[in-house]
């Protein structure tokens, strides 16, 4: 009984170094990260606001004269062991055409998150985009479907799961959390709890 005792004290603490390691080194490499995704945003004419943070280095794309623009407070984990849901690739931030916009609010969170914008992608304060989820108004393959892009608005305070899809045309209102592994075709209204293939309303919330 003593020894099991022991043992378990040894492994406890064991852990307990192991975890001070981990936050240790998810500190220096969120400094060393940040340190460069900001050089790069400004190469590429990108506006992050200084207060951002990065865990790993995001893909930014933005096609001449259209705008990416990041508000206050924002994290964005694109190394697979900043987020233990499991990130599968960077944040990627792109645009597609001389007009396009990408318009993000303050405090938001994105691990793995993919946002491309043709058109016009517009998210409030507080949106937090789960591992993996992407977010896109238009087809990426113009030339083949012939369709035109259109605007996807997220309002404030916004949660959306692990694996989300939001395709173009799409609103969600404020408050509302969409589930793991949706696809968001239509609107979503606010204060809710939407999910499924096609994304539909499965809960209000109280207000």
């Amino acid at each position: 009984m003593e020894k099991n005792k022991i043992n378990r004290l040894f492994n406890d603490n064991g852990s307990w170094w192991i975890n001070r390691y981990d936050e240790f080194r998810l500190s220096g490499f969120r400094a060393i990260s940040g340190f460069f995704a900001k050089i790069n945003a400004g190469f590429r004419g990108v506006h992050i606001h200084n207060t951002c943070n990065f865990f790993g280095l995001p893909h930014f794309h933005r096609h001449p004269f259209s705008k990416i623009v990041v508000g206050e407070n924002c994290t964005f984990r694109s190394d697979h062991t900043s987020n233990l849901i499991g990130v599968n690739r960077p944040c990627i931030l792109s645009t597609h055409s001389n007009q396009a916009v990408i318009n993000i609010g303050a405090n938001c969170g994105f691990s793995g998150t993919t946002i491309g914008a043709a058109q016009e992608i517009r998210i409030g304060d507080n949106v937090l985009c789960g591992a993996n989820s992407v977010i896109t108004d238009f087809d990426w393959h113009l030339d083949v479907s012939g369709t035109q892009p259109s605007p996807v608005i997220i309002h404030n305070n916004v949660w959306i799961g692990l694996n989300v899809v939001v395709l173009k045309g799409v609103e969600i209102g404020e408050n509302s959390i969409i589930g793991a592994n949706s696809l968001v075709v239509s609107n979503i209204p606010a204060n809710v709890i939407a999910g499924g293939n096609p994304c539909r309303v499965l809960k209000v919330l109280a207000t």
